[in-house]
């Protein structure tokens, strides 16, 4: 549920099929007592129709999962993926691309894509930092396509320029875990 008028449709689902609720926020609801079976598969029904899944307490241990799928390839494997970002999070957590997506934008309030840019942003900043290689072998091995599309996307994410980074050596670079 990412707006108010997603929040009124779940909370007349809700109100239609007699579910007794404490409270609807942004992705979350918390309802007063466990749904019996039936109940639960009527509103996901319900849901369905409206364009929303209903997820369950295994949602925070899937976007930790996603979290650590990421930020693993960017910043500690040496091998680049053979397949893109997506096919690798469904194929690693067995569930459809869609799916988790939906689920990590609802939680997060980012997309999966922001979030490996991110990422892939943050170990630029350590490359730049540490001053082992040049831009364009930093491109190469963060997969841009080009030294000015890491450029454009460094300073959209960061307001400077590599090289303004590079000659700033007490730019602030964040925790992997503090990253949006």
């Amino acid at each position: 549920m990412v707006c108010p008028r997603c929040i009124a449709a779940v909370e007349s689902v809700l109100q239609e099929i007699d579910i007794p609720y404490n409270s609807i926020k942004l992705g979350e609801v918390e309802l007063k007592t466990d749904l019996p079976d039936a109940k639960r598969k009527m509103l996901a029904d319900k849901l369905n129709i409206l364009g929303f899944e209903l997820l369950e307490s295994d949602r925070s241990k899937t976007i930790s999962q996603i979290k650590g799928l990421i930020i693993n390839q960017i910043h500690h494997k040496k091998e680049k993926l053979k397949v893109n970002l997506s096919t690798f999070l469904a194929d690693n957590l067995h569930q459809d691309y869609s799916s988790l997506s939906r689920l990590f934008s609802s939680v997060e309030g980012i997309t999966i894509e922001k979030f490996a840019m991110r990422q892939k942003i943050e170990r630029v900043k350590e490359l730049l930092f540490y001053d082992e290689h040049n831009l364009s072998e930093i491109a190469y091995e963060m997969e841009y396509s080009s030294v000015a599309h890491l450029s454009t996307q460094f300073k959209k994410e960061t307001g400077m320029t590599p090289t303004e980074f590079k000659r700033n050596k007490s730019a602030v670079r964040s925790s992997i875990d503090g990253l949006d």
